[in-house]
């Protein structure tokens, strides 16, 4: 089935907005200014209290502002009846909020419904959305209490899509998930987004998970004021002030890290045979390993050289590759495998799962040192690069 990508996506700026509840003094929010491009992701970060969520409920008017203006595609929401906005904004929550009388397929037709979607067009959209959130046809007739709270948090994403919102405004969406399939749905949406392009509002109180999901960051400090708005690189780089440098850590180098993927790094040649041949000392290079590969260029084991040894060698009795990486990991996945698997260089595979080349340490330890003052960070860290 085609992937529908939906309406064009539309910018959203919040101008000088202040929010103050009654019987107060101090603002939730103080003249919160910054504009997200169509078709990012922006995330909301900041410690708890700062109004990040508030901010963020503001532009759906869960919340009305005290002060400011909110555009949307250049229109402000101000005079908009609440319901009628709502409608055109995709939401989702934590802890999902799915109808747990209505089977899936109907939980992803609410909005729909309530546009006046005629039934057939509400099916074939559940159903279209059910396979972009990568679940099972057949999972649209099971309920709520019937998923895993990861199955759920997809529901809840296809739910938000439905109507085909310019916007979207995702409220700490993976945070009851555990670590494991928390990556994997966040990879998922990542995946998704590249396909839709909506502009995303996204909240989240994980520095971390901002810089993996972010084209912008907002970090806020304690009575809603926006500290800095820029990239997650250059945050890293340049943090505003200390604040913002506390909050990112003292990390930030290895935080850096996660942005660049091993398809961005020129990786170092890997030095492939067939299984059964002959090869010369003259074909060993690269720390003396060679590669066993399948007619497909799949490793199926690794040989080392005995340097003692000039003689040819022939292959079949190869050990299993210790551990690879897909090229679609970032550079900090592959230092901590590298950490965790003591195994220096990194086999590195395509999408197709063949051969694509090694990581090697030096091209990590030269990715972190970018970062100004960060040797210090990184011994703090008890991690050597060098060796």
């Amino acid at each position: 089935m085609p992937v529908d990508t939906g309406k064009t996506a539309a910018p959203l700026e919040f101008r000088n907005v202040t929010k103050r509840y009654e019987g107060t003094d101090a603002a939730a929010i103080k003249d919160l200014s910054f504009v997200v491009p169509a078709g990012e992701v922006c995330v909301l970060v900041g410690p708890s209290g700062c109004g990040k969520t508030t901010a963020m409920r503001l532009v759906n008017r869960m919340i009305d502002m005290t002060g400011g203006e909110i555009l949307i595609d250049g229109k402000s929401i101000s005079g908009r009846s609440p319901a009628d906005l709502r409608r055109e904004i995709g939401y989702v929550i934590q802890h999902v909020g799915l109808f747990p009388h209505l089977n899936v397929a109907n939980n992803i037709g609410t909005v729909p419904r309530l546009l006046g979607w005629d039934r057939k067009r509400i099916a074939s959209r559940s159903a279209e959305l059910l396979e972009l959130v990568g679940l099972p046809a057949e999972m649209g007739k099971r309920y709520p209490s019937q998923l895993s709270g990861g199955q759920r948090q997809r529901v809840g994403v296809a739910r938000a899509l439905a109507a085909d919102p310019p916007l979207m405004l995702m409220d700490e969406p993976f945070g009851a998930i555990d670590p494991i399939n928390r990556d994997r749905l966040q990879n998922e949406f990542l995946r998704l987004q590249r396909e839709i392009k909506k502009t995303v509002v996204f909240v989240t109180h994980d520095i971390d998970e901002g810089i993996k999901m972010g084209d912008r960051i907002a970090i806020l400090r304690e009575g809603g004021e926006l500290v800095q708005y820029d990239t997650p690189d250059a945050i890293l780089a340049n943090p505003a002030d200390e604040f913002v440098a506390r909050f990112v850590g003292a990390d930030r180098g290895l935080k850096r890290l996660a942005l660049t993927n091993l398809e961005q790094v020129d990786l170092d040649e890997v030095t492939c045979v067939r299984e059964g041949e002959t090869i010369s000392p003259g074909t060993w290079v690269d720390n003396d390993i060679v590669v066993v590969v399948d007619g497909e260029r799949k490793p199926i084991g690794e040989m080392t050289r005995d340097v003692s040894s000039d003689s040819a060698v022939t292959l079949g009795s190869a050990r299993p590759v210790g551990a690879s990486i897909p090229i679609t990991a970032s550079l900090r996945d592959a230092l901590s495998l590298m950490m965790t698997e003591s195994i220096r260089p990194l086999l590195v595979l395509d999408g197709e799962g063949r051969v694509a080349g090694w990581v090697s340490i030096d091209q990590i330890n030269k990715a972190v040192r970018q970062v100004p003052n960060e040797s210090a960070a990184i011994d703090a860290a008890g991690i050597d690069l060098d060796k």
